[in-house]
């Protein structure tokens, strides 16, 4: 089966028209929204960074950068946000997408011949640089979590069908896939992690970025389905990280809840984790982190009208908010639509 391209009916009608200006920037083609739009009084810019899903360009990603721009301005227009900044986005392709296609088949899945589909996709996303806002799918999603956790500029992500846990997502696929290395084994899998196809030097760099390898580890045992929280021992250890990757951030989730491809399960425990660490009673909610996590039922591998709604509504509720670290704690929301 096909990847799906998650972009195909997030548009029933044409999105509003935006202004685009084109740079290379370091020879990468970077296209720049609503530098027109600025209404002549702002006095600071804010960037939403856009990251396009896999097998897809930085072209797709124009409705979105259109949509989010639009509600911002409307509301400069009614004087209801009261903030003084504008908005731009700003979108490029992804390593070996589009422009800076190189090898197409290492942009494939296993079930597609890439036998090297582990390394390929993590090695695109991993520590992409960006300033600000981020919103990334898919690809871009996995993308947007690293700029999330390892960026000091960004202060808020919207990732969209996108997975914080990558060991779970990758041995999911695999199982699906029914590769060799997963199941001559016994049980199933038991052998996978440093194999040829998830290779230790693979495990080694999600242990240090990937959310869940990076701030649960792996060895952390599950209770009744979610991971464990940290001992009061392991949070002293724990809590200079999570105010290095988390403090003072916001993040808004979406996940399609049939999603065959990026399945919530595989995100599920990390974000119950992430959901009670931050919450109002959590061990770490004076860090001021806000996250939102919302499942869309009958969504598969897309992003839904619905989730583009819930994107706009979180790019000017971000942009609206005062700083979020003047805040006393943290909070979290989750919920299906």
């Amino acid at each position: 089966m096909a990847t799906p391209n998650p972009m195909e009916t997030t548009y029933g009608n044409s999105p509003p028209s935006m202004s685009k200006k084109i740079f290379s920037i370091a020879g990468i083609l970077t296209t720049v929204y609503g530098l027109d739009q600025i209404p002549p009084q702002v006095t600071e810019v804010a960037c939403l960074w856009l990251l396009h899903p896999r097998l897809q360009t930085q072209a797709c990603m124009e409705p979105i950068a259109a949509s989010a721009i639009t509600d911002w301005n409307r509301g400069w227009k009614e004087g209801s946000h009261g903030s003084t900044k504008g908005l731009i986005a700003v979108s490029f392709d992804q390593r070996n997408h589009g422009s800076r296609e190189v090898d197409k088949l290492a942009n494939e899945a296993w079930r597609h011949g890439n036998e090297k589909h582990a390394q390929d996709m993590f090695s695109i996303y991993q520590r992409t640089i960006t300033t600000h806002l981020v919103l990334g799918i898919s690809l871009g999603g996995h993308s947007a979590w690293q700029c999330l956790l390892h960026d000091a500029r960004i202060s808020a992500a919207i990732v969209v069908i996108g997975c914080p846990d990558y060991v779970r997502l990758m041995t999911d696929r695999a199982a699906k896939s029914k590769l060799q290395t997963w199941t001559q084994s016994s049980p199933p899998g038991s052998e996978f992690l440093g194999s040829k196809d998830f290779p230790q030097g693979l495990v080694k760099a999600i242990d240090d970025f990937d959310p869940t390898g990076l701030l649960v580890g792996r060895s952390v045992v599950m209770d009744r389905g979610n991971l464990s929280l940290p001992s009061e021992t392991e949070q002293k250890k724990l809590r200079p990280l999570m105010e290095k990757c988390l403090a003072g951030k916001r993040l808004l989730n979406l996940a399609g809840g049939v999603d065959k491809l990026v399945p919530y399960k595989c995100a599920e425990p990390f974000m119950t984790w992430l959901k009670r660490s931050v919450g109002k009673d959590g061990w770490f909610a004076d860090g001021n982190v806000v996250v939102e996590d919302i499942v869309f039922d009958g969504v598969g591998h897309e992003m839904s009208p619905g989730m583009v709604n819930e994107t706009i509504r979180f790019v000017s509720e971000t942009l609206a908010s005062p700083d979020t670290a003047s805040d006393s704690h943290g909070s979290s929301r989750g919920s299906k639509m």
